[in-house]
Parts: structure tokens; C-alpha cells; sequence
């Protein structure tokens, strides 16, 4: 009976501290929505309404507070601590989840296009992400949230490598 093999070795490189700050004010932008309409429940429901309404008048409220302090207390956190990537010589590859984790790897060889974008919150922050796709819908890596002179030289140096891998094949 052969052992089991050793699984890849955890990612070098987590994402830019500046992800946190964008992850909390995406959880205030979400938690402000879910408040806007928890307050309104609370208020435009009866008192007087039957059924499980004058609980959920209170237990809603209550929710939304949780929800806002999971997202912007505890989530952005936990995924800078959780989300890695790395680039080697040979492969990207990023470790991603919280819950479920998921490990995807990219051989150099197998890269077709490298893709940097940077959303609106991503700008305000100095953020870019950057896709390394393949001719698999499967194969893609994301990396989100980089610094953007990060993600903009791991881009071009991924881009030389990909291309140094086809010439030397042909």
C-alpha cells in the first residue's frame, strides 16, 4: 500500500491588507441595505397583526445586526487570513474559502490570456485583481485584490512566461 501524497503546500503570498478595508466597506454597504429594510419591517408591521409577525418585528432587527457584525467585524478577517496565491515557475495557484477549502492550480503552459480589472471599490482602495485563464472553464485562477503594481507586473511577468513555454514548444 503506497502513502498517501503530501498535498500542495500552502500558497506563499495573502492578499493585499488593503482587501480588508474593502471587504468591511462592502459589509457596511450590505449591512446599511439589510438595516433600511429591517427598520422598515419593524415599523410598518402592526402591532396588533397576528401570527409570527410581532416576533419577527424584534427577531429581524436583531438578525441585521448580527449579519452586519459578522460582515464587517469578523468576515474580512477571516478571509485575508484564508485567501493565499503564488506564483512559481512552474504554476499559479491560490487557496481560497473559509468552509469549503478549494485549491486550484494553473501549469504555465496551460495559460492562454492574463486579465487584470479593478472594480470601483477596488480603485478607491489601489486594488486589481487579476485572472489567469485557460482554454478549460475549470482552469481559471482569480486572484482578487492585490496591490495594483502587483497585479499589474505579475500579470505581464505571467504573460512572458506563457509565452517563453509556447515558443519553447514549437
Amino acid at each position: 500500500m503506497s502513502p498517501s501524497p503530501t498535498p500542495v503546500r500552502e500558497p506563499a503570498w495573502s492578499l493585499s491588507r488593503s482587501a480588508i478595508g474593502l471587504w468591511v466597506t462592502e459589509g457596511i454597504m450590505s449591512s446599511i441595505g439589510i438595516g433600511i429594510a429591517a427598520t422598515l419591517f419593524a415599523v410598518f408591521v402592526p402591532n396588533d397583526v397576528g401570527g409570527p409577525f410581532p416576533l419577527l418585528r424584534w427577531l429581524v432587527p436583531i438578525a441585521a445586526l448580527l449579519w452586519a457584525i459578522a460582515t464587517i467585524g469578523v468576515r474580512p478577517w477571516i478571509r485575508f487570513r484564508v485567501h493565499r496565491w503564488e506564483v512559481t515557475p512552474d504554476a499559479v495557484y491560490t487557496l481560497t474559502g473559509w468552509l469549503t477549502r478549494t485549491w486550484t492550480l494553473v501549469p504555465i503552459a496551460r495559460i492562454q490570456t492574463v486579465d487584470v480589472s479593478r472594480g470601483v471599490l477596488q480603485q478607491l482602495f489601489g486594488l486589481a485583481s487579476v485572472a489567469v485563464l485557460t482554454a478549460s472553464s475549470q482552469g481559471t485562477v482569480r486572484v482578487p485584490n492585490l496591490e495594483l503594481d502587483v497585479a499589474q507586473r505579475m500579470a505581464e511577468a505571467l504573460a512572458h512566461r506563457a509565452e517563453a513555454v509556447r515558443d519553447e514548444a514549437t
